[in-house]
């Protein structure tokens, strides 16, 4: 009996060891289908490293971000590893919100990461976060639709284009329509898409001087393009759609065209998430007046904030989420179809990733040609496609995203968004002291 009372103790002295010693990852995500096949397979991580328990919080895009700046920015410590992307890092890592990934193993092999995102994850040679996935945008399509109309899709489709086969392929009747685009107001939402058609018509937010051009002519044509086309062609309720939502109306079989990110090639090919999953066909971005910046660049990536309380633990997840081993293990489960795409040359070098998803090559052509170090026609003193490089965009580029979101349902007609847009974007540059540094 005193045996056994002995072993129990010093068994339930190793439970406490092992519980005093275990360290808690806070990890803030995003709601996306590859982050929730993260969050499910991470048990893996968790069962190889038992010493570390991640802890979840899954947000859409819009409250993310506000998440994770309010986090990294007081150093609240209230999450440990962060999702965000070439916008903040760069930002962030300057203000030294963020720690450095360094000493990273060999087996990961950092130089296979594609070296646009290395450098747009980076601030003064330091590296602040490790990308996901990444994306740049293109068009998605209905084959069989085409077909029925006797409709061909080009190479390389203009805007006009779209407008055309939007109107041909709309039938309301059927609860189908011709285009399906984000409506959503966010400067990651709506004005992620928005800005691509903006510098492809020739606008830009400022010129060299730092003076907003918010009501130039180009704006006014891109936006009533833009309005035009998905009241007169697009679902309805669109200023609720954002990129989840643009994505479901067409993986549901309601829109002939899908204008977004490649990333949702794997989802669209998914049998169990897409009901026109072998429908589909695919082709380059719309261009208008410029092919400059008619295409995005993004990565979600991970990042540990200053303030987190694990940060060893933490990168050491961040690392494993964002390995060969990791996209080896989602092909095993689903398919190389599924894999997060766009982070690594070895992924577009594989012929099982080239043969299962017939959005690869597209897709990296897309990647490799977006340059967010010319955005658009004329010169711009920022970087950044669908984005400008500097702190005060989140906030100024979400108050556009509502005025384009107000257009769009009616509430105010698109000279009046192109109105406030100037001032609003006027008042928040001048507040900042842009063009007086």
């Amino acid at each position: 009996m005193k045996i056994i009372a002995v072993t129990f103790l010093a068994v339930l002295c190793g439970c406490f060891a092992v519980s005093a010693q275990q360290k808690t990852v806070t990890i803030a995500t995003v709601n996306n289908p590859d982050m929730i096949t993260l969050k499910r397979l991470s048990t893996k991580f968790e069962a190889a490293n038992p010493d570390i328990k991640l802890q979840w919080v899954v947000s859409e895009e819009n409250v993310l971000r506000q998440r994770v700046t309010t986090d990294a920015s007081t150093g609240a410590g209230q999450f440990d590893l962060v999702f965000l992307g070439l916008y903040e890092a760069p930002l962030f890592g300057r203000q030294g919100w963020l720690r450095e990934f360094k000493n990273l193993p060999a087996d990961y092999d950092n130089e296979d990461v594609f070296k646009a995102l290395r450098d747009g994850l980076s601030y003064g040679g330091k590296q602040y976060a490790v990308p996901f996935n990444a994306e740049s945008s293109m068009l998605f399509y209905r084959k069989d639709l085409f077909d029925a109309k006797g409709l061909k899709m080009p190479d390389q489709p203009t805007y006009d284009d779209i407008k055309k086969l939007a109107e041909a392929l709309t039938d309301k009747a059927h609860g189908v329509y011709g285009v399906t685009l984000r409506g959503k107001p966010g400067w990651g939402e709506n004005m992620a898409y928005i800005d691509t058609v903006a510098n492809t018509f020739g606008a830009q937010w400022f010129d060299m001087d730092w003076k907003p051009t918010m009501d130039s002519p180009e704006w006014k044509k891109a936006l009533n393009f833009y309005v035009d086309l998905l009241k007169n062609y697009g679902p309805p309720g669109a200023t609720s759609n954002g990129a989840n939502e643009t994505a479901t109306v067409f993986m549901s079989g309601k829109a002939a065209m899908f204008i977004d990110a490649t990333a949702w090639g794997g989802p669209v090919v998914d049998k169990t998430q897409s009901s026109v999953a072998d429908k589909v066909a695919y082709a380059n971005a719309p261009i208008a007046d410029t092919p400059n910046g008619s295409r995005w660049l993004w990565s979600w990536a991970f990042a540990i904030p200053k303030g987190s309380k694990s940060p060893e633990a933490a990168q050491k997840f961040a690392l494993w989420a964002t390995s060969k081993e990791y996209i080896k293990l989602v092909a095993d489960d689903k398919g190389w179809a599924s894999v997060p795409p766009g982070t690594r040359k070895s992924t577009y070098e594989n012929p099982e990733y080239q043969k299962a998803a017939p959005f690869a090559e597209i897709s990296l052509k897309a990647l490799e040609s977006a340059d967010p170090t010319k955005p658009t026609k004329n010169p711009v003193p920022y970087t950044g496609i669908q984005f400008v490089s500097i702190p005060e965009f989140q906030s100024f580029g979400t108050i556009v995203g509502q005025n384009i979101a107000g257009a769009l349902s009616g509430r105010i007609s698109v000279d009046q968004a192109v109105k406030d847009n100037q001032a609003a974007v006027l008042r928040a540059i001048e507040n900042a002291g842009y063009g007086k540094k």
